[in-house]
């Protein structure tokens, strides 16, 4: 008789596989998404909504993508689909960084140095062209695996004519209005690279450097000291850590303010800060020493700006005389207080030159190697001079004390050799003219939301520090500085005029056409030199640093594609946060510099990836993850929830023990999808959903559960907080399995198909189904799309029903049915309150299995004692609510006169085993079928059963 009773169960029913088989599954579910052309159909649904634009940050097109690029990507999707959802319209279109060194390395490395040395520009230009295009393909192919959606098919690529145009519209606004120029001032030059490098593209790592004090000699003693007796030479004692910048020294820079003193040691007169002095009598080690003293025994000392214009002997070029100044760079916090100054080696050397007028000097070539006005050291790379220098210093007395230190130093981002500051002509933005950087400064503290907020900070003091911006580049592999030389005398030619022919010239043959016409051939007539009236006119031949060119996206992307739905200014920028330096700041500042604006309303950053120890990811560590290989073995999806579970804000870990954590988070949600389908499978919710009276207090209390997640979920998403998301979710389901799923599956499987109490269970599932399935759409892009294709049979097959869960828009809490009334809230508020004492009562039938009182919380009958008050909770519902809720046979509540403490008495039952649900109740309710409780025989009468059968 058991074996036939099973029969009539309504045991779950489901074609969603319990595996998913993501690695296979997922490539057949995109390539349905191209066929049906889901990133259109999302677009055309919400074509009158509210725009959201996203604008994409365009990686460099030079290898597959790495796990940084699919955090990122995965990101980006999920603030995409998460507004599309609800509605908004949010066009995505996809752009490549296909300029610069990146590239151009990657070609050079390819055709070796022999191969490199003899090809012509117009051929490197082709292959640089083609290994961006070959990548473009590969990188594209890997993030429409990850399931981002976007327009695909026409992306933005920097080397089209049309956005190369957009850099000369750029350029044409900020030149005219002088916040563009050419000048000399020391930059960031790699020698190996042979260019110029800005900010952006500098790192940092730390590098042992020769730390020498050197006495130049002073021309004069100064008369203060002289007037104290002192007789002889006197010396300035200079500290400095590069010394192959000796030979362009023109100044030497004292702290204003602080007071100098002069030191008598190892026969010599040194003037140094006073603060200093024992410092570096402990470095120097003097034997013995003393200050020059006054009548009254004092030490004489003298400010920093008293010695203003007096002049010494340049310890390279003794032919030439340097000068001592003053300069609020000059602290105290090591050397001697006497900064040597080469102001074509460094930016505040520079910068205090320039207020006093001191001489620039640039003894050192493209390649490094010091030129004929290093004097004896003419020839030498710059790494090779530094020994050659000191041995040199010391051979003549000059050197006082040597000692190696590590510190951090600025490196190429692509060479990743140290660099050096070498001043050379080059093109510049100016951070003042025109109050570029305080308006900028003003756009990010009132203009622009960041993400996380504290990033204000952090961009914010960047761009109030950084010098003016080094645009121009020594490469072949760009967008020209779109300006002229006049062949005769040398000056720029550049004017409204000629701007607009580039930019005609551009959109009509892209930027290589530069570099094959000559000017007269596109050039309006009548161009000439406003200086001495030439009109042979050559091209620019430095390029545009890609920082520039990816920065004039918010041009030649949102402007330029307008017709397509972007708009400008975007309403998010979202990036590595390395690029509060880099691509951020470039997009603003040339923004505010010709537009007055920011280029975006909101900027939110993610961190870098490393490993489960926080390291970063390299080939020598063999720590790093292939994307490619996580969808290989698991999945995109699980990617997917790995991004969903990170605070993307901060460097996050990734690692094969944490996928597996993830895999098994991926699990839960699948098999809770799975338990909701099988269960809904002869469920047609415009048939058979219950008004809420006929709910019970367990149903009505996860119908307000499943509303407050759904009201906080949509609050994450809204912040961005995609880990509160999957929080909740996890916590959501776990609650779900644990409590309500665990609950009514006897109600599920035991009442009559068309019970009330099994609709009650089915309508409170088909919510939880509607709301989980489009919360999770954006992270489980392609699971939860396999969800929707599942659904109940009535569902599926009705007429006009999405195709799609992308295309099925965002839940609300009026979409809930029955609807959920106010009064709701006060009544499962009650029943939290019994929900409480379930916890004490799982214990005890744990220990009462244990002990081997019961083996089933069905066959126990369980007394629950604790505070008066959850008595008078429990006694508010029937005693069959509370056999649901505990899973067992019996159960009464008894005050224990505490206030708080909860426990629960297990005994076994006497009551009798219904042989089809398997519940201990009184059998024979139902005189047709008195082998089975009463609840079972009125299903089987439903069901049309007869004994025997």
């Amino acid at each position: 008789m058991a074996n036939t009773y099973k029969e009539t169960m309504n045991l779950p029913k489901t074609d969603f596989a319990m595996r998913a088989n993501l690695p296979e599954n997922e490539p057949k579910r995109l390539a349905k998404w191209e066929e049906e052309r889901i990133y259109e159909r999302v677009l055309e649904k919400n074509k009158d909504g509210k725009p959201f634009i996203l604008h994409d940050g365009p990686p460099y097109a030079n290898g597959p993508i790495h796990i940084g690029h699919a955090f990122n990507k995965i990101l980006k999707d999920f603030v995409n689909k998460s507004h599309a959802q609800r509605g908004f319209f949010t066009p995505y279109v996809p752009g490549w960084d296909c300029h610069g060194q990146p590239i151009e390395h990657m070609v050079e490395k390819t055709l070796g140095p022999e191969k490199m040395a003899k090809i012509d520009q117009p051929t490197l230009r082709r292959l640089c062209r083609e290994w961006a295009e070959k990548y473009v393909d590969v990188q594209r192919e890997g993030f429409k695996r990850l399931g981002v959606n976007a327009d695909w098919d026409h992306p933005y690529l920097t080397f089209t004519p049309n956005y190369e145009a957009g850099n000369v519209e750029v350029f044409k606004k900020m030149y005219l209005d002088g916040s563009v120029y050419r000048g000399r001032k020391p930059i960031h030059w790699c020698k190996r690279c042979h260019t110029a490098l800005a900010e952006a593209e500098i790192e940092y790592s730390d590098e042992t450097s020769p730390s020498i004090f050197v006495k130049f000699k002073m021309d004069l003693m100064p008369g203060m000291f002289e007037a104290a007796g002192a007789t002889g030479d006197a010396y300035v004692l200079i500290w400095t850590t590069t010394p192959w910048t000796l030979p362009a020294n023109t100044a030497v820079s004292l702290a204003p303010d602080a007071d100098y003193v002069m030191v008598v040691a190892d026969g010599s007169n040194m003037i140094m800060a006073r603060e200093l002095v024992e410092q570096v009598a402990e470095i120097a080690d003097w034997e013995s020493y003393d200050l020059v003293r006054g009548a009254d025994g004092e030490p004489v000392s003298l400010k920093g700006r008293e010695f203003t214009g007096l002049t010494y002997t340049c310890p390279i070029r003794q032919d030439l005389k340097g000068t001592i100044i003053y300069g609020d760079h000059v602290t105290l916090d090591s050397g001697t207080g006497a900064v040597h100054t080469a102001p074509g080696h460094g930016q505040d050397d520079y910068l205090v030159a320039l207020e006093f007028d001191v001489p620039l000097l640039m003894p050192v070539d493209d390649n490094g190697v010091l030129t004929d006005e290093a004097g004896p050291f003419a020839g030498l790379d710059v790494d090779e001079a530094n020994p050659a220098i000191i041995a040199w210093l010391r051979e003549r007395g000059t050197l006082v004390a040597q000692k190696e230190i590590l510190h951090s130093y600025p490196h190429c981002w692509r060479c990743h050799e140290p660099v050096i500051f070498r001043a050379t002509d080059q093109w510049f933005v100016s951070m003042d003219k025109n109050s570029l950087r305080e308006n900028a400064l003003n756009a990010i503290d009132r203009e622009v939301e960041w993400i996380p907020a504290w990033a204000k900070n952090r961009i914010g003091s960047m761009v109030a520090d950084r010098p003016d911006w080094c645009i121009s580049r020594q490469r072949s592999w760009g967008v020209p500085i779109p300006v002229f030389k006049c062949a005769k005398c040398g000056n720029t030619v550049a004017t409204a005029e000629t701007f607009d022919a580039v930019i005609d010239l551009f959109y009509r043959e892209g930027a290589d056409a530069w570099f094959t016409h000559d000017p007269s051939d596109y050039l309006p007539r009548g161009v000439k030199c406003e200086t001495c009236g030439c009109t042979e006119l050559t091209p620019e031949k430095d390029i545009l640093d890609v920082w520039w060119e990816s920065g004039v996206s918010h041009t030649s992307v949102l402007k330029h594609r307008e017709a397509e739905g972007l708009r400008f200014p975007a309403d998010m920028y979202l990036e590595g946060s390395d690029q509060h330096r880099g691509w951020f700041q470039s997009s603003l500042l040339t923004s505010m510099g010709a537009y007055g604006v920011p280029p975006y309303k909101s900027v939110m950053h993610c961190g870098f990836t490393v490993d489960e120890q926080g390291r970063k990811m390299s080939k020598s560590l063999g720590n790093g993850v292939d994307p490619a290989d996580v969808m290989a073995k698991y999945g995109a999806d699980v990617l997917r929830l790995w991004v969903a579970s990170v605070d993307y804000s901060q460097d996050v870990s990734i690692s094969e023990n944490i996928l597996k954590q993830v895999s098994d988070a991926y699990r839960r949600f699948r098999n809770t999808f799975r338990f909701l389908l099988g269960n809904l499978d002869d469920f047609d919710d415009a048939r058979d959903m219950v008004a809420w009276d006929v709910l019970e207090p367990l149903d009505r209390y996860m119908m307000v559960k499943t509303a407050s997640y759904l009201s906080d979920a949509e609050e994450a998403y809204d912040a961005y907080r995609y880990n509160t998301v999957y929080r909740m979710t996890y916590d959501f389901v776990d609650d779900l399995s644990a409590v309500y799923m665990d609950v009514t599956k006897d109600r599920l499987y035991a009442e009559a198909p068309d019970s009330p109490r099994r609709r009650a269970v089915q309508t409170v599932l088909m919510n939880i189904l509607e709301v989980l399935v489009r919360v999770l759409a954006p992270v489980l892009t392609f699971t939860c799309d396999e969800v929707w294709e599942h659904y109940p049979r009535a569902m599926r097959e009705r007429a006009g029903r999405p195709g799609s869960v992308q295309l099925a828009g965002w839940p609300k809490a009026s979409d809930f049915a029955p609807a959920i009334p106010a009064s709701a809230a006060g009544e499962t508020a009650v029943f939290s309150m019994v929900l409480t004492a379930r916890d004490a009562v799982t214990k005890a039938l744990e220990d009462a299995r244990t002990a081997g009182a019961v083996n089933k919380s069905q066959e126990a009958s369980v007394v629950v004692r604790g505070p008066e008050a959850l008595v008078g909770f429990a006694e508010r519902f029937d005693a069959s609510v509370l056999e649901e809720l505990f899973i067992v046979a019996a159960v009464r509540f008894e005050d224990n006169g505490s206030e708080d403490e909860i426990t629960a008495q297990v005994e076994r039952t006497t009551a009798e085993k219904c042989p089809r649900c398997w519940n201990y109740r009184a059998l024979g309710g139902n005189p047709n079928h008195p082998d089975v409780c009463e609840r079972c025989g009125d299903a089987l009468d439903a069901l049309g059963y007869a004994e025997g059968e």
